[in-house]
């Protein structure tokens, strides 16, 4: 399942190794990369990961600071996200790339009834990213999340982010929607099926899983200064 984006400072790559494959990843001089784990079994840099999907077990991952790489090598048919920076021209010399355990991901159940949903904090504080934040979402059935809508475009005081998501469901017919929409007036409505990656450059994105079907996504942020700091729309602060 090989998907890919590219926004201004954000670019999201999905791709699937077969069975024995092996492949670098590279974090280029003056940018920075992280590796998530979505589903298969992996060896990077000594270390072996595993996940049957992403609604089986938090993400194993690893964070790359710039002009570092690790090799990857696939012990069974295995799909990964591949999330870089574009035109940060962040500062050389970052370190070595880290690595994020199950046990390492910070798990935070968020909302109200109606709203709740499990946040996953996969590249988050504890991890000396530059610019980068990643983490994941998990919806249950007839859920609501990124609710009540916010944003973090800079528009209103709040770090200028720019961000990306990438779906699964846990069934093949399942869906759901996205709403866009941003102070100017432009609004638009994307169906979201299993693959789906929206781009959110600015403006609000709040998310629904159709009823039966569990809904998640990968989020990844990136920007200066790094941190994650959402401005709700003010006509729906009173829930």
């Amino acid at each position: 399942m090989n998907a890919s984006y590219r926004g201004t400072h954000l670019q999201l790559e999905v791709l699937t190794l077969a069975a024995r494959a092996t492949r670098p990843v590279v974090a280029p001089e003056t940018e920075e990369a992280v590796v998530v784990l979505l589903a298969g079994e992996v060896e990077w840099g000594g270390t072996r990961a595993s996940r049957n999907d992403v609604f089986d077990a938090p993400a194993s991952a690893v964070y790359l600071p710039p002009g570092t790489a690790i090799g990857v090598t696939a012990h069974k048919q295995t799909d990964l996200a591949l999330i870089t920076t574009v035109d940060c021209h962040l500062e050389e010399g970052g370190g070595e790339p880290t690595f994020v355990a199950p046990d390492d991901v910070r798990v935070n159940r968020r909302g109200k009834p109606g709203w709740q949903r499990d946040v996953h904090d996969i590249v988050n504080d504890r991890v000396a990213a530059q610019q980068l934040i990643v983490g994941e979402t998990f919806n249950e059935p007839g859920q609501w999340s990124s609710y009540p809508p916010h944003k973090h475009d800079g528009t209103n005081g709040e770090p200028a982010l720019e961000e990306v998501y990438y779906y699964r469901f846990d069934q093949p017919s399942g869906f759901g929607f996205q709403g866009l929409y941003d102070e100017s007036g432009n609004e638009r409505a994307v169906f979201l099926r299993h693959g789906a990656i929206v781009g959110i450059p600015r403006g609000y994105h709040p998310v629904c899983a159709a009823p039966g079907y569990r809904l998640y996504y990968l989020w990844a942020l990136v920007g200066r200064p790094r941190q994650l700091a959402m401005y709700e729309d003010p006509a729906h602060r009173w829930l």
